[in-house]
């Protein structure tokens, strides 16, 4: 055997061994989380500990629906906010802004996505959180509190503006350039014979983004969305900086709340016995949760560009 071969061989037996190390080190991740939900899932139950509403340290019964609902309810928020946002900016880079200053928006977008998680949540709790305490919770309340149905979730406000909407708003602004960035992609791939065709046929340019553009790249963007939906499940320092982490009933979108992630970043480091193995087990959930929103996601947006 040459040496040629010789390098080959192991050039590909070196690639190999880092590709299974990646799954290797997933896949000890899950078995010890696994391992060490065992005990709550043995003394709750999958049903009690998902179903439980009480989080009693002295009685030691740790339930996960409010942590679970916070979760869901920070997250549908900070999609409705962030999906018009991104769309709107991926709209504008590919089909109305001017080239030169495409490079500086894109730019900016992408300096959204590396600045550090604390950053956003020390942003949310000195410069967000006031400013939404002081004039938008106060509006919100006069406007949509005698609203039948949901005005009740306007009316309660928490002092200082740390609650559930604070956080749901900081995640809204983390996962924006996750979605414009791939919906930017997915506009720019559709082929510019089929929106020259609806410009000649005598479409706008509403109705060439609205019926062409958006039509085409309709299942990239959803991959884009549901990809942006794991970041927000799972982002930590950021939510537990400005959601004010109280395990009560949510009486208001304006009120201090819980989600996984803020209860495991702020019980973690003094957690022992049942209580531990609790966190465990919501990392559990939140493991398969984040697990099956990125492979959705990522199925939808390869399946686009194949």
């Amino acid at each position: 055997m040459s040496l040629d071969h010789r390098l080959n061989f192991v050039f590909k037996a070196l690639t190999f061994v880092a590709a299974l190390s990646i799954l290797g080190i997933v896949m000890g991740i899950l078995i010890v989380i696994l391992m060490e939900s065992i005990p709550a899932l043995d003394r709750f139950g999958v049903l009690g500990f998902l179903g439980g509403r009480d989080w009693n340290y002295s009685k030691e019964i740790y339930g996960a629906l409010r942590p679970l609902v916070g979760t869901a309810i920070s997250t549908g928020i900070a999609l409705l906010v962030a999906v018009p946002l991104s769309l709107g900016t991926a709209v504008f880079l590919t089909e109305i802004c001017p080239h030169r200053l495409r490079g500086a928006i894109g730019a900016a977008i992408e300096l959204l996505a590396a600045i550090p998680s604390i950053i956003y949540g020390m942003w949310g709790l000195f410069v967000l959180a006031p400013f939404l305490d002081e004039h938008f919770q106060p509006l919100a309340g006069k406007v949509l509190g005698s609203v039948p149905l949901i005005g009740g979730f306007f009316l309660t406000r928490s002092a200082g503006g740390v609650n559930l909407f604070t956080a749901s708003l900081v995640l809204a602004v983390m996962i924006i350039p996750f979605i414009t960035s791939i919906a930017r992609d997915a506009f720019s791939q559709v082929p510019d014979v089929l929106k020259e065709s609806s410009y000649a046929l005598g479409a706008t340019r509403w109705e060439t983004v609205k019926k062409v553009i958006s039509a085409s790249a309709a299942t990239a963007v959803g991959g884009g969305v549901i990809i942006a939906m794991g970041r927000a499940l799972g982002e930590t320092m950021a939510v537990a900086y400005v959601i004010g982490n109280r395990h009560a009933g949510l009486d208001s979108l304006f009120s201090p709340y819980t989600t996984i992630t803020s209860v495991i970043a702020n019980e973690f480091n003094e957690a022992g016995g049942i209580q531990l193995s609790s966190l465990f087990t919501l990392a559990l959930v939140l493991f398969i949760a984040n697990f099956v929103a990125l492979g959705i996601g990522r199925r939808l947006v390869k399946g686009k560009y194949q």
